[in-house]
Order: C-alpha cells, then structure tokens, then sequence
C-alpha cells in the first residue's frame, strides 16, 4: 500500500509540477496586466515540438532546447506586441478573446510548419528507474521537479532583489502608482509575456520525454494550469507553485484510487469547489472595497 501510494505521488508532483510552470506563467502575465492568457498553453507546445524539430535538424540536445526557448520567447514577446498592446486599452474580455485568438493561431502554424504527428525527446540521463520505498521514478521526473524549483528559486531571486522585478511587482500591486514613479509599464507587460513564454517552453522540455508532445498538447495543460492558478491564489506566484502541485497529486491521486477515466475531470472539480467556498483561492488575498 505505501508503495502504491508513493507511485502516485511521485507521479503527481511531477505532472504538478509541469502544472505549476503554466500556472506561474499565468500569474506574472495576470500581475502585469489583469488579463488571463490562454495562450499560455500553446508555449508549452512550442517549446517541446521546436525542440524535437532541431534536434531532427541536426542540432545537439542542449543547443536545441535553447534555441526552442529563444524561438518560444521572441514568440510571446511578439503575441504582446502585435496583439495584446494595440488592444490595451480595449476591455479586458476582449484582451481574453485575443490570447484565445492567438492559441487557435498557434495551433494551426504549428502544425502546418511543424507537424500533426506525435513526438518524444529522449531523456535527458536515461530510462533506468530509481527505487523509492518500493515505487519507482524515473530520472526524467526527477529533471522535471528539479527544473521547477530551479526556476521558482530564479523567479524568487528575480522578483524580491532586483530592480526591474520589484518594478513587476510594483506594477501589479498598483498600475498607476508605478507609473506615476516613473516605471514603464508597457514594458513590464512585455517582459511579463517573455518570462510566461520562457516557463512554458521549458515546461514543455520537461515533460515532452515523459509524455508526448505534439501540436494540441497545450490545451489541456494550459486548462489545468489556468485551474493551479485559480486554486492557489490567481495572481500568487506560491499559490501557483501549491495549485500545481495539489492539482497534479489530486489527479494521480484519483486516478489510481478510483479510475483513470476521472482523470481530467478531477482538475476541473476542484475549481468549481474553490470558487463555491474560497473564491480567492487557498493563499489568495481577500478583495477590500472602500466605499
């Protein structure tokens, strides 16, 4: 019992934490602007479908995912610029109905110039599973909790000692007052769309020699990354970490215990059950009115 009980956990931290990624991803565009980008999926396909096209070009691992990263950057850079700015001051639905625009197109490029097939990157250390009090987890699941929290760790670093991130975080706390300070704005929602990419595409890296990768891999993930963020707090940078990590362990949880074919659907419930009794989410703040 206490093995299969780990096989689920270990399995569920790292599908969470590829959830975390998205969700963190989520939060920094949501903190910069107030708007939900639902494209944030699509750099998770991007980054894992670029990566396994140059590595088929003849590029070395390393090299590639880099160069996958770069591409999914300069991508998110350009969905802010061509798209999301000239639309600034329109209403927050439609900036919503943009990214959701953007996603479809991102789809339909990628498999015109990628393609519709499935694809795996190989490991990055091999296939040989490690035994944990009786479960076993593979070396790649290591990679993907490692990678996250390196990234976190940055994003900490980033965010609380220098300048250009508490000039993020200035922003989000109050738009105006930054600018009134002399912060560009309009620049942080641009770094905001770099940084989103960035933690999608390496997200996608992660995960794509676990699971398949492939032109719609990020509906789903952007969905139950978009749920992580709800649940931890939308806007919460921990709480996205905590929403990722409860997802996924929920999901592999419900899977084992009672049937894979709830599997999708476990995500979705828990989003309806934080809205009904925790609207702010598990380490959101509670909104205040002064009136």
């Amino acid at each position: 019992m206490t093995a299969e009980f780990l096989q689920f956990l270990f399995s569920g931290i790292t599908i969470g934490s590829a959830y975390a990624l998205v969700a963190l991803g989520f939060s920094i565009i949501y903190n910069a602007s107030h708007v939900i980008n639902f494209a944030q999926g699509e750099f998770v396909m991007l980054g894992g479908m670029s990566t396994v096209f140059l590595i088929a070009m003849g590029f070395p691992y390393a090299i590639a995912a880099f160069i996958a990263v770069l591409i999914t950057i300069g991508i998110g850079l350009l969905l802010e610029k061509l798209a999301i700015e000239p639309a600034r001051d329109s209403s927050v639905v439609t900036i919503i109905i943009i990214t959701i625009g953007a996603s479809i197109f991102l789809r339909g490029v990628a498999q015109i110039v990628l393609d519709k097939q499935f694809h795996a990157l190989p490991s990055f250390t091999g296939d040989d599973p490690i035994i944990v009090g009786g479960a076993t987890i593979l070396p790649q699941s290591m990679w993907v909790m490692f990678g996250t929290g390196c990234l976190v760790a940055v994003l900490w670093y980033f965010f609380s000692r220098t300048i250009l991130g508490k000039a993020m975080l200035a922003t989000a706390y109050n738009r105006l007052a930054a600018q009134l300070v002399g912060v560009n704005t309009r620049m942080v929602l641009l770094l905001s769309f770099g940084l989103a990419a960035m933690l999608g595409s390496v997200g996608g890296i992660l995960i794509a020699p676990l699971s398949a990768t492939y032109y719609e891999v990020g509906i789903m993930l952007g969905l139950k990354g978009f749920c992580s963020a709800i649940l931890g707090g939308l806007g919460n940078f921990l709480g996205a970490v905590v929403g990722g990590l409860v997802v996924g362990v929920a999901e592999a949880m419900g899977a084992g215990y009672i049937s894979s074919e709830y599997k999708d659907a476990i995500a979705f419930v828990l989003i309806l059950l934080v809205l009904f009794f925790m609207p702010q989410g598990l380490l959101g703040r509670g909104g205040t009115e002064r009136v």
